[in-house]
């Protein structure tokens, strides 16, 4: 288990009889890149809001980083980054003064700030245009330097939200490869997104919020196994002869539940992982073993089926 990052039990915010977050659970480690996923109205904006201490919770705790955001929101805001789907800067400014001023308002001293604004705008693949006023950037540029101004004070915790949004697919890849640097590099990241192939690239674990309550969470593929295959592994094995022997031997082995004749393949449902004794079996039938795969999910599918 690795350090806890943000934790909540039961947070909850209710605004004039709504409940907008419904006793959340959320638990994140160190250097996840952990999904936050749900439809508008979800609740994902009003839990990153309480996790920045910028609304107060009806209910329940939140710890981020080890502090309270509403007690010490101070401390949190120190330690956190944050990029907003429509990131904001001072347009009459260069991408390199913009980056000067987010050093400034985080004290850190100017000869250390110039080396790693510096840095960072390599890093991020904004050198050439570091002298280039903001409103004269792309989206992609502009969202690329919301990161590196993320990065100017080292963060911990970074929230992306919708980071891909309205960019051409080079840009997507851009901001892909940087997010997955940030883990990289030590950060924690909790990746909103409403494109869920991204989310499934990129994410360690995800989290599926559906009217503030926490309906899934956990790595792609537990969820795609609990949601779609009812808890089972699914297995296709691809042998060189279907015969009934075979597979009343495979029926016999612990853990399998099912068995089925796909041609020249067999479907094989079980309760953990069997490949390596499945293969181990058919070899030791005098079979031929040509290829074997377990059932990959979709994140789309999952999150079609656990909102259905």
């Amino acid at each position: 288990m690795g350090q806890v990052v943000i934790e909540t039990k039961d947070l909850s915010k209710t605004y004039d009889g709504f409940t907008a977050v419904d006793k959340l659970n959320l638990h994140i480690e160190e250097g996840e890149i952990f999904g936050f996923l749900g439809p508008n109205g979800a609740g994902k904006t009003t839990t990153i809001l309480m996790l920045l201490g910028l609304t107060e919770p009806s209910s329940g705790t939140v710890q981020v980083c080890g502090y309270n955001p509403d007690r010490e929101p101070l401390e949190v805001k120190r330690i956190v980054g944050y990029l907003p789907e429509k990131v904001g800067f001072y347009e009459d400014l260069t991408a390199k003064q913009n980056l000067e001023y987010t050093a400034e308002l985080n004290n850190l001293p100017r000869g250390e700030a110039q080396e790693r604004i510096s840095n960072l705008l390599s890093t991020v693949g904004l050198s050439q245009v570091s002298d280039q006023e903001v409103r004269k950037l792309s989206r992609g540029m502009k969202q690329r330097l919301g990161i590196a101004d993320i990065w100017v004070k080292d963060p911990k915790l970074v929230f992306l939200d919708e980071p891909t949004s309205g960019i051409d697919p080079e840009g997507i890849e851009d901001i892909l490869n940087l997010t997955a640097n940030m883990a990289k590099r030590g950060m924690t990241v909790v990746f909103c997104s409403h494109q869920l192939h991204q989310v499934q690239r990129i994410c360690t674990r995800v989290g599926i919020l559906a009217k503030g309550h926490l309906v899934a969470e956990g790595q792609i593929d537990g969820l795609g196994r609990q949601a779609i295959a009812g808890g089972r592994y699914r297995i296709e094995a691809q042998v060189g002869q279907v015969h009934q022997e075979l597979i009343d031997a495979i029926k016999r082995m612990g853990g399998v539940t099912d068995v089925q004749d796909s041609g020249d393949s067999l479907l094989i449902s079980c309760n953990k992982d069997l490949r390596k004794q499945i293969s181990k079996l058919i070899v030791e039938s005098d079979n031929s073993l040509l290829g074997m795969r377990i059932e990959e999910y979709s994140l789309e599918a999952i999150y079609k089926k656990v909102l259905s």
